[in-house]
């Protein structure tokens, strides 16, 4: 509807292309664009995520899979409980040889997965040991950026220079992928930055990950084997690295069992828009309505009367794009 306030997820901010058109037709038809990803407090904090939600359940669906795959258990789907405690409930059926566990990131997604990760009784260790030793239980470590990238000149790594900079690092991933057996991948990835892995890396004979729990789901992203997104009716797919194509699930034993759902939190909705919804209650309905001394909602807008703001102005080569 023209000239209305909106406030939603475009998934615009980093140019993905199949919401071009999308944002194209909000400036054409001078809607004011309040994105929830873009709401933020002055230290940069996001006020309003899902993003909790999306790791608990991402997590829990990679136990599921693995589970699965390898007939070791039976889970009920995430949908199936009635919320958030119900869920923890089920993880106790979980029952794991001594795999190892990579998670990435420690943000709100990193901290969702650990959740499920921790109710299922799994111990955490750091990722040296992760490395070097063998355990006779069920591990993860939890990787941050430092974890797995170097700088390319040389030095230490530098944390406000690689979210500014993330050109000038390379990825050490590799060191993980011949002990790893479940990936599930929670961190925030800038375009710019590089990918954790290769399609050839995955070619190599000790590859070892099964699975891969992709709760961020940049296609053709960060991680090769994500090269489309899976449903929540359908949630798992597996890649061959020799040919970059997806088959159904559980069909080759060399193949890697893909989870890439981009709307998990939609698996626990009575848990995560309660949260969701008391967030924006607390935090926005205020500055939206009345006053916004901090500038939640200016910094929170990407268009408005027909233009798009200063602050993503960068998304203009994007909007010209008629393709």
């Amino acid at each position: 509807i023209p000239n209305k306030t909106y406030l939603f997820f475009s998934h615009t901010i980093k140019k993905q292309p199949y919401n071009r058109k999308l944002l194209q037709a909000i400036l054409q038809k001078n809607i004011r664009l309040i994105d929830y990803e873009a709401l933020k407090d002055i230290q940069g904090n996001r006020l309003v995520a899902f993003g909790r939600f999306a790791g608990i359940v991402g997590a829990y669906n990679g136990l599921w899979a693995f589970g699965k795959r390898f007939n070791l258990f039976e889970l009920r789907r995430a949908f199936d409980c009635f919320d958030i405690n119900d869920l923890k409930l089920e993880l106790r059926k979980v029952k794991l040889p001594p795999v190892k566990i990579v998670l990435t990131g420690a943000g709100r997604v990193g901290k969702g997965a650990m959740e499920t990760l921790d109710t299922a009784g799994i111990r955490k260790v750091n990722a040296i040991d992760f490395l070097t030793k063998t355990y006779a239980e069920p591990v993860y470590t939890q990787l941050s950026s430092a974890d797995y990238h170097e700088r390319k000149e040389g030095g230490h790594f530098n944390r406000d220079e690689f979210h500014r900079e993330p050109e000038r690092y390379r990825s050490t991933f590799n060191r993980f992928l011949k002990v790893t057996d479940i990936l599930m991948a929670g961190a925030f990835w800038n375009p710019k930055a590089p990918v954790l892995f290769t399609k050839q890396e995955m070619l190599a004979p000790d590859f070892n990950i099964k699975i891969i729990a992709d709760i961020t789901c940049d296609i053709n992203g960060s991680i090769p084997s994500t090269i489309r997104p899976s449903s929540i009716a359908d949630p798992l797919y597996d890649y061959d690295p020799h040919s970059n194509s997806d088959s159904p699930a559980f069909r080759h034993k060399d193949f890697v069992t893909v989870m890439a759902v981009d709307n998990l939190p939609c698996e626990l909705p009575r848990s995560a828009s309660e949260e969701f919804g008391r967030d924006l209650i607390d935090r926005i309905l205020k500055p939206l309505l009345f006053e916004d001394p901090e500038g939640i909602i200016k910094r929170g807008t990407i268009a408005e009367n027909g233009k798009l703001t200063k602050e993503f102005s960068y998304l203009q080569d994007y909007v010209n794009l008629q393709v």
